[in-house]
């Protein structure tokens, strides 16, 4: 039988979920000496993985070529998709937050307030659900720059520390939403697949607890 395919977002999440599968006691040899290879073995467990962009891993998933991924909260919550959200990984923790400048009264007077951020989706359902009509500009780049340059009002962007922010005059106004890592899945592998996902899922979750018991 074919392995199942996982997703995996390069980076941190890549790495954070090499550690967990080695907590479960998988080998993960290949993906730690990968090289340039983007298709990786874990054969003890039966897994393929994939090493993608963030925004890959729900396209993949979405359209069956990998059967689960591994992304942020952030990347689901932009983007979306036809898929089963199943664990909440814990790690990969940060925060959507809107920002600007300090000292400066976001929510004062009645002009029409631009928003920068990566994250257009996210921004226009968060002033929606408050009914404030606002425009926003997409960065790709240090969305810090636009409120600096005169070019927003503020931003809505991911927050970790918020050191990059204090660094740059800007201060969190209010909390947009949690984010950490997601385990997805695509809607027919869990039906064709069913068995071996949900005892990957198990694992996972038995894992995951141990570790937040641990903290």
């Amino acid at each position: 039988m074919k392995p199942i395919r996982i997703a995996l977002t390069k980076g941190r999440l890549e790495r954070d979920t090499v550690s967990l599968f080695e907590r479960i006691g998988y080998d993960c040899g290949e993906l730690k000496q990968k090289g340039r290879r983007l298709i990786l073995p874990i054969p003890d467990a039966g897994l393929e993985a994939v090493l993608a962009k963030a925004a890959d891993v729900i396209t993949y998933v979405q359209h069956g070529v990998c059967d689960i991924g591994v992304v942020g909260k952030d990347t689901i919550m932009e983007y979306g998709g036809s898929f089963f959200e199943v664990v909440d990984l814990g790690f990969g923790k940060c925060r959507f937050a809107l920002a600007g400048p300090v000292g400066k009264d976001f929510y004062d007077g009645y002009h029409r307030r631009v928003i920068a951020t990566k994250y257009p989706n996210v921004a226009s359902r968060f002033f929606a659900e408050k009914g404030m009509d606002v425009s926003i500009v997409k960065i790709e780049g240090s969305v810090e720059l636009a409120p600096l340059l005169g070019l927003s009002d503020a931003i809505v962007d991911i927050v970790e520390t918020g050191s990059t922010l204090k660094e740059n005059g800007l201060a969190v106004i209010e909390e947009v939403a949690p984010v950490s890592a997601r385990m997805i899945v695509n809607e027919a592998s869990l039906k064709l697949r069913q068995q071996e996902i949900e005892k990957l899922i198990g694992q996972i979750e038995e894992t995951v607890g141990k570790q937040e018991e641990r903290i």
